[in-house]
């Protein structure tokens, strides 16, 4: 195993053993751990954050994790022309959810195939590859889901955990849960969505930024899971209480050896680098659903317990050979969560978004749009959109929906309500070619208590002023009227695709604070509610007949010197772009189901 070599210090530590600490001094350990990644991983005009030098094709890991010996369960390919007059228009989801479905083997079916399966293959040339619905940094795909279900007829006649296998719109079928469980502890027409992330998939491209990538990732299948069970007149909401142990055993995690951290960055064969970080599970369950007690110490011991369930099948190897980017894995070890106990499950009713103009959207369904939905590889430079469709799209970008005399904060609203934080990331828009609007530098505050420390912290000669037209309930701010163009080129790595398209932005989340005030375990969190903002640009980019994707690469300091911010208060996490797409011709697109008798 060899070393690679590293202009910054490591840490000698490798031991996962509990820390003896004071829970202060833990707590100051972890968030020095993980502001030394974050200023790490940071890019500059005169340096990228390390990474590997050049791709290493013959150990790119497979994305298609398997369970070798699990028992496949397939589920139903459903198709849209005959789905097409039950399915709820993709604007109306953000008016008022449908009337619940039941959980049924059509149901689950559907909800996966909307959400987390394949939307096509690619094919240019000797080389073929897969698109799935849930978008990924790099088309990597670091990200595996689980289902936690009760009994479903024709799927499993107990209650049961599965892996999802995406190519082949299966689940794989790994343990057998007791027959309380559900009863005692959800609401009846209820199952769980568990996430986790392989970093290694996402480190072999791009090295200790990776961690980043892999946690908007998370944030894109949140959105997708919360988009896909609306449709089904379902609601989603991340059980946030639960800890990492506790998701651990319940996704069955824990059959992956244990992973050493190594003291620096190191190179060999490392099979159990490809092990899964536990990140999530949401609740499925019928909207109108009120909040219910729970017994978050129960509900914990009742999982741990599932440790001792007959697991069946063994994970399938990645890669040949590795490269283990250590800052990544002490970085996830500083942020794991512990159970954190509360008297109810809280379920806030549903929050209508704001209208605009629906004309702007196409009449497509919502299985269209999350299915259709592509990552520009360029834009076209001469596309524009009407003002009020750009204020549309912002509309549904907003975490509190449309109250009259409310200000935004609480996540409310359609895909957001899945995150049971208060909104931490807001938007800073350069605008290009959005007719009726002067170009220049727009603010979205999606968090108005926020509005005094955001003025307060950027340039003092920012106008704040409301553009022309605005809609009242619409907290969008013109600081400044000038042609931005190169500078958003510059500031994201110099790609022209941010300033070809109508507009691109940068996410910014309100970030030393909140891991102050609410732990460092927000870290990761920060990074889902920009994927998740991050999709609902992507589905919205799509209606209304455009194109958008997300920019992992940009210049971090840079842009909080553009706008004034100045130490860890406001920190730069995710851009974006939309616009027209340049389609590349030579690129075939063939069905995700069957796909080509080929692995990619």
């Amino acid at each position: 195993m060899s070393t690679i070599s590293s202009s910054s210090s490591s840490s000698s530590s490798s031991s996962l053993s509990p820390s003896t600490s004071t829970p202060q001094t833990s707590h100051q350990h972890n968030l020095s751990q993980v502001l030394k990644f974050h200023n790490q991983t940071k890019h500059d005009f005169n340096r990228y954050a390390r990474g590997p030098h050049g791709l290493d094709w013959a150990n790119q890991p497979n994305p298609f994790r398997r369970y070798l010996s699990s028992p496949l369960l397939s589920l139903l390919h459903l198709q849209p022309t005959t789905q097409h007059h039950q399915q709820p228009l993709y604007h109306s989801l953000f008016l008022s959810p449908p009337s619940p479905h039941p959980i049924s083997e059509s149901t689950l079916s559907q909800f996966l195939y909307d959400s987390l399966a394949l939307s096509a293959w690619k094919t240019t040339g000797f080389s073929t590859w897969s698109l799935r619905v849930n978008p990924s940094s790099g088309n990597l795909h670091p990200t595996e889901a689980y289902v936690i279900a009760p009994p479903i007829p024709s799927i499993s006649d107990s209650p049961f955990v599965a892996h999802y296998a995406p190519k082949e719109h299966s689940l794989e079928l790994r343990a057998r849960i007791p027959s309380r469980f559900f009863p005692k502890f959800f609401p009846p027409n209820s199952f769980l969505i568990g996430l986790s992330s392989v970093f290694w998939r996402e480190a072999w491209k791009y090295g200790e930024r990776a961690f980043r990538y892999c946690n908007h990732d998370v944030g894109h299948a949140i959105g997708a899971v919360a988009m896909a069970a609306a449709g089904l007149g379902w609601d989603v909401k991340v059980l946030d209480s639960l800890g990492c142990e506790e998701l651990k055993s319940l996704m069955g995690l824990h059959v992956f050896p244990e992973f050493e951290i190594p003291s620096r960055a190191v190179r060999g064969k490392i099979p159990e680098i490809e092990f899964e970080h536990p990140d999530c599970v949401m609740l499925v369950y019928p909207s109108g659903v009120g909040g219910f007690d729970m017994d978050w110490k129960e509900l914990s011991e009742a999982i741990l317990g599932f440790d001792e369930l007959e697991w069946i099948g063994r994970p399938n190897s990645l890669s040949k050979e590795h490269v283990c980017w250590d800052i990544i894995y002490r970085t996830a070890e500083a942020v794991k969560k512990p159970l954190t106990l509360e008297d109810r499950f809280s379920v806030e009713p549903f929050q209508r978004s704001g209208v605009c103009g629906e004309g702007f959207y196409k009449g497509l369904t919502a299985t269209e749009v999350v299915r259709k939905r592509r990552s520009a590889v360029d834009m076209d430079g001469v596309t524009r959109i009407e003002r009020d469709a750009f204020y549309q799209i912002l509309l549904h970008c907003l975490p509190s929906g449309c109250q009259v005399g409310g200000r935004q904060r609480r996540q409310l609203a359609l895909p957001f309500r899945a995150l049971p934080w208060d909104a931490e990331v807001h938007a800073a828009l350069f605008v290009h070619r959005v007719e009726g609007l002067p170009k220049g530098l727009y603010f979205l505050v999606r968090n108005e208590n926020h509005f005094d420390e955001l003025k307060k912290a950027m340039l003092p000669d920012f106008l704040w002023t409301k553009p022309e037209g605005c809609p009242d309930e619409l907290p969008l701010y013109e600081l400044m009227r000038s042609d931005c163009r190169k500078v958003a080129k510059q500031l994201s790595c110099h790609q022209d695709i941010a300033t070809d398209g109508c507009f691109s932005l940068g996410m910014l989340a309100r970030m030393e604070p909140t891991l102050r005030e609410k732990n460092v375990w927000m870290y990761p969190r920060l990074f889902w509610e920009t994927g998740v903002l991050g999709q609902v640009l992507y589905l919205e980019a799509h209606a209304v007949g455009i194109s958008a994707t997300g920019i992992g690469c940009f210049f971090d300091d840079p842009v909080h010197q553009l706008l004034g911010l100045k130490g860890s208060t406001f920190q730069s996490l995710y851009h974006f772009t939309v616009g027209g797409p340049v389609l590349d011709k030579r690129i075939m697109s063939l069905p995700a189901y069957p796909g080509p008798d080929v692995d990619a």
